[in-house]
């Protein structure tokens, strides 16, 4: 009798060895797979922030040189009997907006288009029946985006 029940606790000190060693690799694997992912957020959740802090800065630059960019565009529509002054201009005017453009500054688009007070601020209001509720007539101010951030909105006029 005493050699069975020597058997039987080998068979299950055997069985609990291979167990617990088992049962360590388990727990360090799912501990593993825990930290993969938490850093894989960490990295997912850097990286939108970085993008926000870079848009954030280049907006608060380009915010700066908006005022510079409504100037030249006034010097280029004004009236002038010296043409090539005015083509000159308007040339600076189109370098000035691609370099800005390189940074992702966007126009946004207002005459002919719905009234959207995200992207669009009104300064005056007109009845016409000829146009559509809440169309933009005109444009007092370029408003500006860059990606989805309005950096300056559009002063506009807004029929009906």
């Amino acid at each position: 009798m005493g050699e069975g029940n020597e058997e039987q606790k080998n068979v299950e000190l055997e069985n609990e060895a291979v167990e617990t060693p088992k049962t360590e690799y388990e727990e360090l694997e799912d501990r593993y797979k825990r930290l993969f992912a938490e850093f894989e957020n960490f990295k997912k959740r850097s990286a939108k922030e970085r993008e926000g802090l870079y848009n954030m800065i280049t907006g608060e630059v380009l915010l700066v040189m908006l005022p510079i960019m409504d100037n030249l565009d006034k010097a280029a529509s004004s009236e002038t009997t010296d043409k090539s002054y005015q083509e000159g201009v308007k040339m600076v005017v189109k370098q000035y907006e691609m370099a800005l453009e390189k940074f992702g500054l966007k126009a946004i688009e207002t005459v002919g288009k719905r009234f959207d007070p995200e992207l669009h601020e009104a300064v005056s209001h007109i009845e016409d029946n000829t146009k559509g509720e809440q169309e933009i007539v005109e444009e007092y101010r370029k408003g500006y985006m860059i990606g989805t951030k309005v950096i300056r909105h559009a002063l506009v006029v807004v029929a009906n």
